[in-house]
């Protein structure tokens, strides 16, 4: 008994019972505590190489893009092992593996290495831990020994998955669910209507609590999004937001229907001006704070930035307000960051925007590094931290004017986005899993 119910305490003071800053802070799901990228913790690491700062180094089994979730000495991640797809818990004081355990196989390269089928993260509330793959795989384990609590194929329940590079969609833990998008679809042209779902389980058990269609008109590649969910909840209004297939949308907790809508992204609208292009899909997550939500698009498409300090209901385009600005350039792999009074996009070629919140306006277009950058920014204590392709993390200063304070290099690919828990730096590269302080 007391095994389970400690866990549970602390995993509710974390989700909203105590300050930021009553505890060290865990890294429970995708983007942190507050699934918006930003850590409460002091003084991280700046400066770092293969031979200073690293606490260890654990060797990983093989390739995933995941990005690790943290719950006080646990670190949870998901990796491939050949052709097997493993969940894996490290000790964080010493990078020892305490468990893995193999959760399926069938594991799939995509995009010339770039990425695999262990690309969605795992999210964990202490007691549980929750693991999603490429394949469609779905399992809920114990945190404390791996072993298998349910499993269940998302495509088999739900409907055959048809996406070209994988479902990499990372699922939702909300206090009385685990939430899921699965957006694909044959890439034909003409089906217009097509549904996309969003779906509700109960998390102890696997259950369908609902799974709802998600009408949309997007075409051809249009219809596949490798962008994930996350939720909104500003005290006043509290809804899931589905994210792809030419649209954003929210949905109540208790039944999933629909309560707005943000469609015609690719264009020509008011919104994207530019031509319809038809290998237009989205990859970048929306990222929703208290009053506002930044929703990228992609293909060089717009950034739009909704305004949710009212409540938000039908189609936003044509409510007056409803759109706070429009940024011409989305990042299009890259979760947007909003720290204070500034909102940064990292864009795939180096360069990081910084426009601010209120506006839109730009401070900034600085490029940080050449490399290839697929990871999503994150942010603590003034300091930005961005992970390139080839293993180079750049350090950048918060603030209006741009400055570069460091770019530390492993060497190693990576994908990962960075992750801040306890105090700790965690860079998980194609090789490893780094500790650095």
């Amino acid at each position: 008994m007391i095994r389970c119910l400690f866990p549970v305490l602390i995993g509710a003071s974390f989700f909203g019972l105590c300050t930021p800053r009553a505890y060290s802070e865990n890294w429970p799901q995708w983007r942190g505590t507050r699934a918006d990228g930003v850590s409460a913790e002091k003084q991280i690491a700046q400066r770092w190489s293969p031979k200073r700062s690293i606490r260890w180094k654990s060797p990983l089994p093989g390739q995933g893009g995941a990005t690790p979730a943290v719950w006080f000495e646990k670190i949870f991640l998901t990796s491939s092992e050949g052709d097997d797809l493993v969940a894996m818990c490290l000790n964080s004081a010493s990078g020892q593996v305490n468990w893995k355990t193999k959760v399926t196989s069938g594991n799939i390269d995509a995009r010339a290495g770039e990425g695999n089928s262990a690309s969605p993260s795992p999210v964990t509330d202490g007691v549980h831990v929750w693991v999603f793959f490429s394949n469609g795989v779905l399992a809920c384990l114990d945190s404390f020994d791996g072993s298998e609590k349910w499993k269940l194929d998302v495509g088999e329940r739900f409907g055959k998955l048809d996406i070209q590079f994988g479902m990499t969609s990372t699922p939702v833990l909300g206090n009385d669910g685990l939430y899921l998008q699965l957006i694909h679809g044959p890439m034909k042209k003409g089906d217009s209507n097509r549904t996309g779902k969003v779906i509700k389980l109960e998390k102890e058990t696997g259950k369908t609590i609902w799974a709802i269609d998600r009408k949309t008109e997007a075409d051809f590649e249009c219809k596949h999004s490798y962008a994930s969910p996350c939720m909104y909840d500003d005290g006043k209004q509290k809804f899931f937001i589905a994210h792809g297939a030419d649209c954003t949308t929210g949905h109540a907790l208790e039944d999933g229907r629909e309560i707005w809508r943000l469609d015609q992204l690719n264009g020509p609208t008011k919104i994207n001006e530019k031509n319809n292009d038809p290998t237009f899909r989205f990859v970048a997550s929306p990222l929703a704070v208290p009053g506002t939500i930044l929703v990228p698009t992609a293909k060089e498409g717009p950034l739009v930035a909704i305004d949710a300090k009212n409540i938000l209901k039908g189609k936003l385009a044509d409510k007056p307000g409803a759109i706070r600005w429009v940024c011409p350039k989305t990042p299009d792999v890259s979760i947007p960051l909003i720290v204070e009074d500034c909102v940064y996009l990292l864009h795939k070629d180096g360069k990081l925007q910084c426009l601010d919140l209120a506006t839109g306006k730009e401070h900034y277009n600085e490029r940080t590094h050449t490399s290839q950058h697929r990871a999503s920014p994150v942010y603590a204590d003034g300091h930005i931290y961005i992970c390139a392709r080839d293993g180079v993390t750049s350090v950048v200063r918060a603030g209006h004017r741009f400055e570069l304070i460091a770019q530390n290099d492993l060497a190693e690919s990576t994908t990962a986005s960075p992750v801040i828990a306890n105090g700790v730096l965690y860079l998980r590269t194609y090789n490893a899993l780094y500790s650095i302080k």
